[in-house]
């Protein structure tokens, strides 16, 4: 298992977008754009979506995925992550599409209406590429 140096966490704190890759079930990549946030405490990459979306059906079959970020600041600071989605949670999953949509889009309560239920991706850092 990797960890996500300190001198990229702040990637974390503003409006970084990233693309996380799952895997289909006809085993081939899929690739989507997202917020993405971090929890230092426990290592892990956090990605908010809706239970129904896509890349949550593909994670409950297959957890292993890839999430790559470049800095909003200078695109030629990377992070890219390998590793595995090791917990899919409700807990807390409403609050923070809220506190995302505060640092993504200014606004204090996510706008989209939500249609099945709010997860949140836990992805474990198997590996980690950096750059820039």
């Amino acid at each position: 298992m990797s960890e996500i140096p300190g001198e990229y966490q702040d990637l974390f704190e503003k409006e970084t977008f990233a693309h996380v890759v799952t895997m289909s079930p006809e085993d081939k990549p899929h690739s989507t754009p997202v917020w993405v946030d971090y929890d230092a405490d426990d290592d892990r990459i956090l990605v908010n979506t809706e239970r129904h979306r896509r890349k949550a059906q593909n994670v409950e079959r297959d957890p292993t995925v890839a999430v790559s970020m470049t800095d909003p600041e200078n695109p030629y600071r990377f992070l890219s992550v390998t590793g595995e989605v090791d917990e899919v949670t409700t807990e807390g999953a409403r609050e923070h599409i809220d506190e995302l949509a505060r640092r993504y889009m200014g606004e204090d309560e996510y706008p989209q209406p939500i249609e099945s239920e709010r997860i949140i991706l836990r992805i474990r850092p198997d590996e980690v590429l950096t750059g820039g």
